[in-house]
């Protein structure tokens, strides 16, 4: 099972972090948020990841590219120019970086990595920016039983994202950011079947518009209700909570050992 994130957007609401970095690269704990959603995936048994770069995707590759330094213990002997590993830490991951551009929107970066996905039974997609205790294993086991095309996880919002329609398990309409008074949202950690590439259309595509709109319109939409944590970042005082979290030894997201 692969698992694609998208990691290349502005992330200008938090601009205090995002001028010297891309948003996923922003730290929780030390770690980036990317790393953390990983580890989430990770510990459900997917190791195989696409990112989505875009703007400073440079950062996220020269950290996967001494990732292996991140994570281990060093000693340099300088004077031989020898390095000295003690201590090992690998995680079982497969990371594609691939540079999707810019300016692409949400599904326009989906599309630009269709050929690593499109001869899948089904693949995981996520947001670069929000972690919660969802059991991924779940999803994809409610995503195989139902038939459909797409799987979104549905939770409910510290604030208000796009709202959703529920029947049955069937999302039959899908509204982005509307004023609602308690539905539950779209949350992402979608699982979906390849023939929703169909739905996108260039680089201008925005994921949660024509796409998931007119999957709930065709009746190829259906949600895993999530009751749990859930938690975007996407300002700094929500980066401010997750750290608090993180510090307390209690982050709910922390599902791996």
């Amino acid at each position: 099972m692969k698992a694609v994130i998208l990691a290349g957007g502005l992330g200008t609401r938090l601009s205090e972090e995002t001028s010297l970095k891309p948003k996923p690269m922003v730290e929780i704990g030390g770690k980036p948020i990317l790393w953390h959603i990983m580890k989430q995936y990770s510990a459900h048994g997917v190791n195989d990841f696409i990112i989505c770069c875009g703007y400073k995707g440079y950062v996220i590759k020269e950290y996967f590219a001494n990732y292996f330094l991140h994570m281990s213990d060093v000693t340099f002997d300088m004077n031989n120019n020898e390095m000295k590993v003690h201590r090992k830490r690998a995680e079982p991951w497969t990371v594609t970086l691939v540079d999707t551009g810019d300016h692409s929107m949400t599904g326009g970066r989906l599309g630009r990595v269709a050929e690593y996905v499109k001869n899948e039974e089904a693949f995981c997609f996520t947001y670069g920016d929000g972690v919660g205790d969802i059991d991924i294993k779940e999803t994809l086991k409610y995503h195989f039983s139902h038939g459909k095309k797409a799987t979104l996880t549905a939770t409910y919002p510290p604030g208000r994202f796009g709202a959703l329609d529920i029947k049955d398990g069937q999302v039959n309409c899908f509204k982005e950011k509307p004023k609602g008074d308690g539905a539950m949202i779209n949350g992402g950690f979608f699982v979906l079947s390849p023939e929703v590439l169909e739905y996108i259309d260039g680089d201008d595509c925005i994921w949660e518009q024509y796409p998931l709109k007119q999957l709930a319109e065709d009746g190829e939409l259906m949600a895993y209700e999530h009751h749990g944590f859930w938690q975007p970042m996407d300002t700094l005082r929500d980066k401010t909570y997750l750290e608090e979290l993180w510090q307390s030894g209690s982050a709910p997201w922390k599902i791996w050992g």
